[in-house]
């Protein structure tokens, strides 16, 4: 085999095995707890700040949604009472974002969805 056809068998297994696990995550997050991967992912980066609040342009850095997607999920995850956006004093066009009690208590439970999903499909009997 071709190092070229190796590498395209490659990326294919792995695209295959990150669409596998993605859908099934945004599945079961959103039947158990009501939100979707890229809502978790948010909630999670953000639960895992060492501030209280994250600049809405670092979090879309650190992150594979685009800045408008990442607007979009903030947007839902505010409505839910799960975040809460604010401006930064210093500058008006800065954006922050932190996550509210109700926020942690969901990422918590839902947690333990994404870990057990996670575990079961790349763990070390995977």
């Amino acid at each position: 085999m071709s190092r070229r056809a190796d590498l395209t068998d490659q990326w294919r297994s792995l695209t295959l095995r990150y669409n596998e696990i993605a859908c099934r995550l945004d599945r079961e997050l959103d039947e158990a707890h009501g939100v979707s991967m890229n809502e978790f992912e948010t909630l999670d980066r953000l639960a895992a700040a060492d501030c209280a609040s994250v600049r809405m342009l670092d979090l879309a850095s650190a992150m594979y949604l685009s800045q408008s997607a990442l607007s979009r999920t903030v947007a839902r995850l505010e409505r839910a009472g799960l975040v809460e956006r604010a401006l930064c004093e210093a500058d008006r066009r800065g954006v922050f974002v932190k996550i509210t009690a109700e926020g942690r208590t969901l990422h918590r439970a839902a947690g333990r969805t994404h870990l057990a999903i996670l575990t079961e499909h790349l763990g070390p009997n995977d």
